[in-house]
């Protein structure tokens, strides 16, 4: 992976000039990352082609959550004109690899985490636009718009009307800020004390929206197995923590955000491999068909699981084939 041109003057710009430039692992976006190291010094440059990604929201709420006392990368220099941003470097103990060498820290890890939510849900948002019903079913239709032409299914009639009357539930707490890409990938294990021992990635994208979304997007990863008995935990970890949570409405939203969100990536992992041509995505979705299905048991999501029961059928459950 070649550095973007402007790379050495900017590094020369702003004290890095003659720093080596190796490539980091990316994402599901346009971003590019790469480390630069000097000296003893190292830092993380962020390739964002300013075409196709703003990096304004990344670095605001970047400050937003530093303010509040969380570790998230702060900027040491940008030329947002180029697309490029030198962040603070978390290192590389992400905690999904750190698990899976070794899990005898993962109940511990996992309530850092749970305590990062708790936490940062006791303050306002950060000025970003809301999570609306509107939203919620975008990413929804997601679904049908991708995931079912890739299985050769066409959409059945009455898929928006059926998840219309579980919006509701979702405003029923003030809203706090959503990071929405909150799991084991996007946490770096820092040796820092407190709510700054994981350092928090990826929130670009953050909404106004309801807490148990990011707790959703913790417990039910799609890279990586969370037990059943340490979901129900941290779950009650969670609920805990914030006394006066109304547990049962809660509960029920965060029921209805794991399937919205669960859905709404077989919709996105597809479009990442049909329309951008990334062939590692497909292979998550038998995972994310094991966390639909149950997501489909609960109550709540009585009428979503009569549609899918109808027009998605078990042989459609498996995945897209990659050829």
């Amino acid at each position: 992976m070649i550095p973007p041109p402007g790379t050495g003057a900017f590094l020369n710009a702003h004290g890095w000039g003659g720093a080596a430039v190796r490539p980091l692992a990316g994402d599901a976006s346009f971003r590019r990352y790469f480390r630069v190291e000097l000296q003893g010094r190292t830092a993380v440059l962020m390739d964002a082609p300013p075409d196709k990604e703003d990096s304004r929201p990344f670095l605001a709420i970047g400050r937003h959550l530093h303010e509040l006392g969380f570790s998230a990368p702060q900027a040491l220099a940008s030329d947002l004109a180029q697309g490029l941003v030198l962040l603070e470097d978390f290192g590389d103990a992400r905690v999904n690899p750190v698990l899976a060498d070794d899990a005898s820290a993962e109940h511990e890890i996992y309530g850092a985490a749970v305590d990062i939510l708790a936490e940062l849900h006791r303050h306002p948002p950060a000025d970003v636009p809301p999570y609306n019903a509107a939203e919620y079913l975008r990413e929804a239709r997601l679904f049908p718009d991708w995931y079912l032409p890739a299985v050769g299914l066409a959409e059945a009639p009455g898929y928006d009307a059926v998840w219309a009357p579980l919006w509701p539930a979702l405003f029923t707490h003030p809203p706090v800020l959503v990071l929405r890409d909150y799991h084991a990938d996007n946490l770096m294990l820092l040796d820092r004390p407190g709510l700054k021992r994981l350092g928090l990635l990826d929130y670009q994208d953050a909404l106004a929206g309801h807490p148990a979304y990011d707790l959703a997007s913790l417990l039910q990863d799609i890279r990586r197995v969370v037990s059943p008995e340490l979901e129900a935990a941290m779950l009650d970890r969670y609920i805990a923590a914030r006394p006066g949570l109304d547990e049962a409405a809660f509960r029920t939203a965060y029921a209805i955000l794991a399937a919205q969100r669960n859905i709404k990536i077989l919709g996105v992992f597809t479009r990442l491999y049909v329309r951008d041509g990334k062939p590692a995505y497909p292979r998550f979705h038998p995972r994310l068909w094991e966390l639909v299905n149950a997501n489909l048991a609960h109550p709540a999501l009585a009428p979503v699981k009569a549609w899918f029961d109808a027009h998605v059928p078990a042989c459609a459950r498996h995945g897209v084939v990659v050829k």
